[in-house]
């Protein structure tokens, strides 16, 4: 063999070596997925991985995220604020993480406009809450906290 077909060798096989360490930062979890449908979770540190064969799917973050919401009361008052959630099992959440925002402001939006949503708005914080938990306990994420209030 000639020398630069060894040094192109040698190259490659480093540039392969490189690829395949991944390293997750706290607080993330990412999905390996392969081909087939075969899905590993890797938590934070170094972890080697199959550079041909696996690509990260989903970069799940653990710390919490604020997603805003619109919507009307049943009586027609505007009202508008953040629910904030955070994922409490990769696992499960790996499979609705990337409609997570859209069916928690669709379903809170929902919830606004029924006629049991309380009047106090300390009430209607806890209610939401405890309503969209319900629709979204399933899936590995939990609802922590809503900011409500009256649009302007």
């Amino acid at each position: 063999m000639s020398s630069s077909m060894i040094v192109l060798i040698l190259v490659a096989g480093a540039g392969l070596a490189l690829a395949s360490i991944r390293r997750i930062p706290e607080g993330k979890v990412y999905s390996m997925r392969r081909p087939g449908g075969h899905v590993r979770m890797l938590g934070a540190g170094t972890h080697f991985v199959m550079p041909l064969i696996e690509r990260v799917s989903h970069k799940i973050s653990l710390t919490g995220t604020a997603l805003p919401i619109e919507g009307a009361s049943h009586a027609g008052e505007p009202l508008q604020g953040s629910v904030f959630f955070q994922v409490l099992e990769p696992e499960r959440a790996d499979v609705v993480i990337e409609s997570v925002d859209g069916l928690l402001r669709e379903h809170a939006a929902t919830l606004m406009r029924s006629p049991a949503l309380p009047a106090e708005t300390a009430e209607r914080r806890q209610w939401l809450k405890q309503q969209l938990n319900a629709e979204v306990r399933d899936s590995g994420l939990l609802v922590t906290r809503i900011e409500l209030r009256k649009a302007a």
